[in-house]
């Protein structure tokens, strides 16, 4: 049976065909599938399990009743909706999985991530991300009034716009030793990730031993899905 990946749909209501694409994907291609799994930034913005963007909402009508066919659903947090909680796995049908994690394909041990956590030459964003992932941190902002948090989040939104167009374009991308270090620390020598909107199939070295890094497209301009099947990894991209 087909295993699907997506990442980085980063769907919102300015966003109105990508949200299309992206429910026809899951009445589609996913359908067909044995499990999906969603690698982070799903949504553009997630404030709390209290969010009712009635965009956000069909997807997740849609993914539970994906999951209601018997395809096994399963979500990372992202950069974006880190804020995904017990709210959303009960109204997706979605099970969230901790980030990294390792699966097993047909034997073989595979680690998936989002992937920003690899890219440690970014220091500002690493240590925004050590902030917003902290439990404190999340309880307080979680406990402020959902306009506020609204608010908030399109700051921060616009903050990340500036950050990416003054950044050199490496920085932006993952650093080899840190994609060496995940390597090792999981004993895996197949990694599947997003974030880096690079979508490409990677072959390296790690040890003496082949390894091979998939990167999953961005939904920004097109839909983009990573499919296995029969041992074989296939990047598509869906037109739009």
């Amino acid at each position: 049976m087909t295993r699907l990946f997506v990442s980085d749909v980063h769907l919102d209501a300015q966003r109105a065909q990508a949200t299309e694409q992206f429910l026809e994907f899951l009445d589609a291609e996913a359908r067909r599938a044995e499990a999906l799994y969603i690698l982070g930034d799903l949504f553009e913005a997630w404030v709390g399990d209290d969010d009712r963007d009635s965009g956000n909402e069909r997807v997740c009508r849609a993914l539970r009743a994906l999951a209601a066919s018997g395809v096994a659903c399963f979500a990372l947090h992202g950069n974006r909706d880190f804020l995904l909680g017990a709210g959303f796995c009960a109204r997706s049908g979605c099970r969230l999985l901790s980030d990294p994690v390792i699966a097993q394909f047909d034997g073989e041990r595979v680690l998936l991530t989002h992937g920003d956590a690899l890219c440690t030459d970014d220091h500002s964003y690493q240590e925004l991300r050590s902030i917003v992932r902290d439990g404190t941190w999340q309880r307080r902002f979680l406990a402020l009034p959902r306009g506020s948090r609204e608010l908030l989040a399109d700051e921060a939104r616009a903050g990340s716009r500036r950050h990416t167009a003054r950044a050199v374009p490496y920085v932006m991308d993952v650093n080899a030793v840190a994609v060496t270090a995940a390597f090792r620390a999981a004993r895996v020598r197949r990694m599947i990730h997003g974030h880096t909107h690079r979508p490409g199939v990677h072959d390296v070295e790690v040890d003496g031993e082949a390894a091979q890094r998939i990167v999953l497209g961005a939904w920004y301009e097109q839909g983009s899905y990573l499919s296995y099947e029969r041992g074989r990894y296939r990047l598509h991209e869906l037109p739009r």
